[in-house]
C-alpha cells in the first residue's frame, strides 16, 4: 500500500450563517441533524476548513471536455421537462425490441450513446479503457475508485422459467468471469463493487428466501475474496432492494468474517446499508456486535439509499430530514466510535463501537462536510479513533463536492500554524462493460435524478460557474 498523504490542516474558523443551505423541507425542531455532542462545537456555521485560495475553482482540476460533457448531461437531468423523455428513452435502449435500438447492433446509437451518457458514467469495455478511466481519476487527487462490472439481474426479471443446473452454473460462472476481470482490473487500494443478483435467477431466489449460497457460488464468491486479498485490492457489496436486502446481508456477513479476520485492523469486505431505512441503525448495530464477537473488522458503506419508488413506504423514514439525520448520527457514531441516540449502545456494557472501517458514499454536500469536520476537530484535539474513512461519489456526478474536499486539502498544506493530517480518501465509483451490459445501470442513475433534481440542479450551477471562469480567464478577466 502507498503510505498516506500528509498535509497540513488550518485553523478551524466560523462562517456567516446567512449563507447556510438547509438540508431539510421545513424548520420544525426535529429536523436536520440533531445536537449531539459533536455536531452541538460544530453548529451552528463551522464546517470542514475552506481556504479562500483553493475553493474558488474546485472544477478547474476536470478537463474541458468533461466540463461541457456534464453541463450537458446535468442540464437534462435537472429539467424535470426533459428527464422524462430522457428515462423513456434509456428504457428503450435498455431493452430494445428492434435492432434500430439496439447499441450493440447499431453501431451509430453505440457511437452516439458511449461518447456521451456512457463516457460520463462508466469506465470502458475493456481493461484498457478500465486502466485509462482509473488513471485519469487518480491524476485529478483522487486515492482511487470503487469499480463494478454492470451485469446484473433485476428482481422480477427473468425469473419465471426454471434454469436446470447446468444453465444456472453458466449464470454463476459468466459473473465469476466478470467479477474476476475486475478485480484484475483494480489497483492496489481499489474497491470492487459486487452484486450478488448478478450471479443470475438461481441466486436471486436463494436471496429472496434467504438462503445461503450454493456450494458453486459460495466456492466462486471466495476466488473473488481470495484474489482480492493476494492483490490488496477491497471488496463492498451494494445494497439492493428490500425483496433481496435480508439475503444479502446474510451473505455479506459470511465473507466479512471469511476476508476480515484474515486481515487484522483492516476491512477487505464491506456492506452497504441506506440511511433512509428505518431498520438501519439496528442492522448496523446487530453487524458490529457479530464483528465484534468473532474479532474482526466491520467495513461500513453509508449510502441514503437508491430504491425509493419501489421500496414499501413503511419502511422508509416519512421525511427527507428524518433520513438526514438517521445519515449524519451515524456517520458521527462511528467516526468516533461513540454510542448516540441514533447508533445506541446494544447493552450496558458496551461502551465503544467496535473497530470499523468507513466509506461515506454521498452526493449531499453537508453530510460530507460535517464528516470532515469531526476529523478536522479530532486530528486539532490529537485524537486517533483508529477509523479507516474513504469518501465516495460517483463518477460523472458531485464533482464539484470531491474536488473541494480534495483541492481544499492541497492548498492547506502550505498554512502556518496547522496540525499535520493525512489527506482524505476520496473515491469515484464508476461502472465497466459493454455499452449494452451499463444501459440498465445508466437507466437507474437516471431514474434516481429524479428524487434528486435539486442536487442535480446545484452540479449543474457548479458546471456553468467554471465554464464562466474559463471563459473569463481567456479574456484575461480570471
Amino acid at each position: 500500500m502507498k503510505a498516506a498523504r500528509s498535509v497540513r490542516v488550518p485553523r478551524i474558523q466560523s462562517t456567516s450563517t446567512a449563507g447556510k443551505r438547509l438540508v431539510s423541507r421545513t424548520g420544525t425542531s426535529n429536523s436536520s441533524v440533531a445536537a449531539s455532542n459533536v455536531f452541538q462545537s460544530l453548529s451552528p456555521s463551522v464546517t470542514a476548513p475552506t481556504p479562500r485560495k483553493a475553493l474558488t475553482a474546485p472544477l478547474s482540476k476536470l478537463p474541458l471536455s468533461t466540463v461541457l460533457r456534464s453541463l450537458m448531461i446535468l442540464s437534462v437531468s435537472s429539467s424535470s421537462l426533459l428527464l422524462k423523455p430522457c428515462i423513456y428513452t434509456l428504457s428503450l435502449l435498455a431493452h430494445p425490441r428492434s435492432a434500430l435500438f439496439d447499441v450493440s447492433k447499431n453501431p451509430l446509437l453505440n457511437f452516439l450513446v458511449k461518447h456521451t451518457i456512457y463516457k460520463q458514467f462508466n469506465a470502458g469495455e475493456n481493461k484498457a479503457e478500465v486502466q485509462q478511466s482509473i488513471n485519469n481519476i487518480k491524476g485529478l487527487g483522487c486515492r482511487g475508485v470503487l469499480l463494478g462490472y454492470a451485469r446484473e439481474v433485476l428482481v422480477g426479471e427473468n425469473q419465471e422459467a426454471e434454469l436446470d443446473a447446468k444453465a444456472a452454473q453458466a449464470e454463476v460462472q459468466m459473473w465469476f468471469d466478470g467479477t474476476m476481470k475486475t478485480v484484475d482490473m483494480a489497483q492496489e487500494g481499489d474497491f470492487v463493487a459486487l452484486k450478488f443478483t448478478g450471479m443470475g435467477t438461481d441466486a436471486l431466489r436463494h436471496l429472496q428466501k434467504e438462503a445461503m449460497p450454493s456450494e458453486f457460488m459460495d466456492s466462486s464468491i471466495q476466488k473473488v475474496c481470495d484474489l482480492a486479498i493476494s492483490r490488496g485490492v477491497r471488496l463492498l457489496v451494494d445494497a439492493e432492494e428490500q425483496a433481496v436486502q435480508p439475503g444479502i446481508e446474510a451473505w455479506i456477513m459470511k465473507y466479512q468474517k471469511y476476508c476480515n479476520a484474515q486481515t487484522p485492523g483492516r476491512a477487505i469486505f464491506y456492506g452497504t446499508y441506506q440511511a433512509y431505512l428505518r431498520s438501519t441503525p439496528i442492522t448496523l448495530n446487530r453487524h458490529l456486535e457479530m464483528a465484534r464477537r468473532d474479532g474482526y473488522t466491520l467495513g461500513v458503506k453509508l449510502v441514503r439509499g437508491a430504491y425509493m419508488k419501489t421500496e414499501p413506504r413503511q419502511l422508509v423514514w416519512a421525511e427527507k430530514e428524518d433520513t438526514d439525520k438517521c445519515y449524519d448520527e451515524v456517520v458521527e457514531a462511528l467516526l468516533t466510535r461513540q454510542y448516540n441516540s441514533m447508533l445506541q449502545a446494544p447493552n450496558k456494557d458496551a461502551t465503544e463501537l467496535p473497530p470499523v472501517n468507513v466509506i461515506i458514499a454521498t452526493h449531499n454536500r453537508e453530510s460530507v462536510r460535517k464528516a470532515h469536520a469531526i476529523r478536522v476537530q479530532q486530528s486539532l484535539k490529537g485524537e486517533d479513533y483508529g477509523v479507516d474513512l474513504s469518501y465516495a461519489q460517483l463518477q460523472g456526478m458531485a464533482d464539484e463536492v470531491s474536488c473541494e474536499l480534495l483541492q481544499g486539502f492541497e492548498s492547506a498544506e502550505a498554512s502556518v500554524g496547522a496540525t499535520p493530517m493525512a489527506a482524505p480518501n476520496v473515491f469515484k465509483l464508476l461502472t465497466w462493460g459493454s455499452v449494452q451490459e451499463c444501459m440498465g445501470f445508466l437507466l437507474r442513475r437516471a431514474v434516481e435524478n429524479t428524487e434528486a433534481v435539486g442536487r442535480t440542479k446545484d452540479s449543474q450551477i457548479a458546471m456553468i460557474a467554471e465554464l464562466k471562469r474559463r471563459c473569463l480567464k481567456v479574456f484575461g478577466r480570471n
